[in-house]
């Protein structure tokens, strides 16, 4: 009797685990060319409707929901950023993802205008 109860504890652990490993959203990467806003934009309407403001952490991307968190990493430096997508754009070709000036600096790409980036962030989830 004791054997069965620690096979069926067993049984309902890895099941458990099996559940919390699935709920997880996968975690996609793109690579890319990043840029930033030049300072023309301030305070200008961003097409999520918000007041754009160079000293927060947002970005513009073509196609990921308002609202999402991108982990933004310079690929030639390692510096690393976290951003929300407010905005569309960019519409350069190459260019994968719009940061503002005070995401940028952090990055190291204020002196260069442009950088190698790869950006990650979780899929949403549809309901």
């Amino acid at each position: 009797m004791n054997y069965i109860n620690i096979i069926i504890r067993q049984a309902l652990l890895f099941i458990a685990c099996l559940f919390l490993l699935s709920a997880c959203a996968p975690r996609l990467h793109e690579r890319g060319g990043a840029s930033y806003y030049a300072d023309k934009f301030k305070g200008r309407r961003t097409a999520s409707g918000e007041k754009f403001r160079q000293h927060k952490l947002t970005a513009a991307h073509k196609s990921l929901p308002f609202g999402t968190k991108v982990k933004v990493k310079n690929l030639s430096n390692g510096h690393t950023v976290k951003v929300r997508v407010n905005d569309r754009g960019p519409f350069v070709s190459g260019r994968i993802i719009d940061l503002s000036k005070k995401a940028a600096r952090r990055l190291g790409i204020i002196q260069s205008g442009t950088a190698n980036v790869e950006i990650s962030y979780k899929k949403r989830k549809k309901f």
